[in-house]
């Protein structure tokens, strides 16, 4: 028989030994089996890092949740039973949110302790949080999750009560309770405006240094990253909200000092009314100019890199006083980004070492090459489509297989026709933006040119690179 778990009986977050716990998620029309596992595999992982190990899931085809107990009755009698056969599990995790109704419902049935997902995160927060700002941000997004279930879980002090002071006649405790949360609401937010202004004080003492912030998934490695590049020592676990405030750290890259910002990650399934405890995530993000998504392969150092030529770019031609040459044209606003990857290649020893090294440089020189001819090839079969208006689609195969195939060289698709005749539709680009790819290919060029002029004379190279992203638009490519 599992733990006997008194109705009403409220704690303060889970426990800080470690409790079992089994996880329950309902499977709706709008999500299938494989995403609903996708967001089982997380809430195990926020379980985990709350201090819970997971030792059972269960989950039910619904049209929608159950009113009374979010599952069905017959879901709920297999649960209680597996909880009469394993006394140590001492909650039950839903994997949505649950009203207060509901979790009464669900105690008093399964005599153990219910946590949905937004208690489960704000516990969490709270343990994380650090600095007077994520410890407001975080009792205010527990006072508003709080809120609208007082009376789900506080109907058991429903009565009729005067008081002096506190009560007006006829109030009932449910609205005294609710008068209290609101007026600590009140609190928290004007707190939090007081901070706000601390912080946007001390962002204008930064002065007019490049900003740049690392956005992306929890646990997926920023962290790490800010410590690689910045050399501090950032707490980096593997867990999830590591980090909750955000920390700022100064950064040179080559001449160029910059602030590396990281911040609180972003969860898949982010109950939406948690999105205020993410605001010194959202704060810190209104300048950088560079939102990356780290997930941990290969391609997130070349997308820092090249996007962060983009960022350099933006802030370089700021001061231009006319707001159009503040914005290059395309084929040199990517100059400005493939020269990042390029100048950059050098210092990757940061991310790689030994032959890995070697093979991430290689690749980098290796894509170039592939992608020109790619450039060309939907250069002109763009063109082809614009030039024979009212063709069919066989005519539009042929004219793209004839065009792959003059760039692409004599490569075999024996059995494989179908997929080279339908190459041309992986590129977006072809529907959106016209001569696009020929802007693209002549970037890369100029981006190859900055290169070679820093193999020769690497600190002349880099200072023409800075003046030419300081021109923005004011002037042509060739200048």
């Amino acid at each position: 028989m599992a733990k006997e778990w008194t109705l009403g009986e409220k704690t303060s977050g889970l426990k800080k030994e470690t409790e079992y716990a089994v996880l329950v998620s309902v499977i709706t029309p709008a999500i299938g089996e494989t995403q609903a596992q996708e967001y089982l595999d997380e809430l195990e992982f926020l379980a985990d890092t709350a201090g819970a190990e997971t030792i059972k899931r269960f989950t039910q085809r619904l049209q929608h949740p159950e009113q009374r107990t979010f599952v069905g009755s017959g879901k709920v009698k297999e649960i209680r039973e597996y909880l009469d056969r394993h006394d140590e599990v001492t909650m039950v995790i839903f994997d949505d949110d649950l009203s207060g109704k509901q979790t009464n419902n669900l105690e008093e049935a399964l005599k153990v302790k219910i946590v949905d997902r937004s208690s489960l995160i704000l516990d969490i927060f709270a343990n994380r949080a650090q600095t007077a700002q994520a410890k407001t941000q975080v009792e205010l997004a527990q006072m508003k999750y709080l809120l609208p279930r007082l009376r789900g879980l506080w109907t058991h002090l429903e009565r009729q009560a005067g008081g002096i002071g506190t009560r007006g006649p006829g109030e009932t405790q449910i609205e005294t309770d609710r008068r209290i949360v609101q007026y600590r609401m009140k609190i928290l937010e004007e707190r939090l405006k007081e901070i706000d202004k601390q912080n946007q004080t001390q962002r204008k003492t930064r002065g007019q240094m490049v900003r740049v912030a690392l956005v992306g998934y929890t646990n997926v490695g920023k962290s790490t990253l800010l410590n690689l590049l910045s050399k501090a020592e950032v707490l980096a676990e593997n867990k999830l909200f590591a980090t909750l405030d955000t920390t700022v750290r100064k950064v040179v890259f080559g001449t160029m000092p910059f602030l590396l910002s990281d911040t609180v990650g972003f969860i898949r399934k982010l109950p939406h009314h948690l999105v205020e405890s993410f605001k010194s995530t959202l704060d810190e993000v209104r300048l950088p100019f560079i939102f990356m998504n780290a997930v941990g392969v290969d391609g997130d150092v070349r997308t820092l890199l090249h996007e962060g030529g983009h960022a350099f770019h933006a802030f370089a031609a700021a001061p231009q006083k006319l707001s159009d040459y503040r914005h290059a044209p395309m084929e040199f606003s990517e100059v400005a980004s493939m020269a990042m990857e390029l100048l950059g290649s050098p210092h990757i020893d940061e991310f790689y070492a030994g032959d890995d090294l070697v093979r991430a440089r290689r690749e980098f020189l290796e894509d170039i090459i592939v992608y020109l001819p790619w450039y060309a090839t939907i250069d002109q079969f763009q063109q082809w489509v614009y030039t024979h208006e009212g063709h069919g689609i066989d005519e539009r195969l042929d004219a793209w297989v004839k065009t792959f195939r003059r760039f692409n060289g004599d490569v075999d698709y024996s059995g494989l026709e179908e997929i080279e005749r339908h190459r041309w539709q992986q590129q977006g680009h072809l529907f959106w933006v016209p001569f696009y790819y020929i802007e693209y290919a002549i970037a890369q060029i100029g981006a190859l040119q900055v290169w070679l002029n820093a193999k020769q004379d690497r600190p002349n190279a880099l200072k023409q690179y800075r003046h030419a992203l300081s021109l923005g638009g004011s002037k042509p490519l060739p200048e």
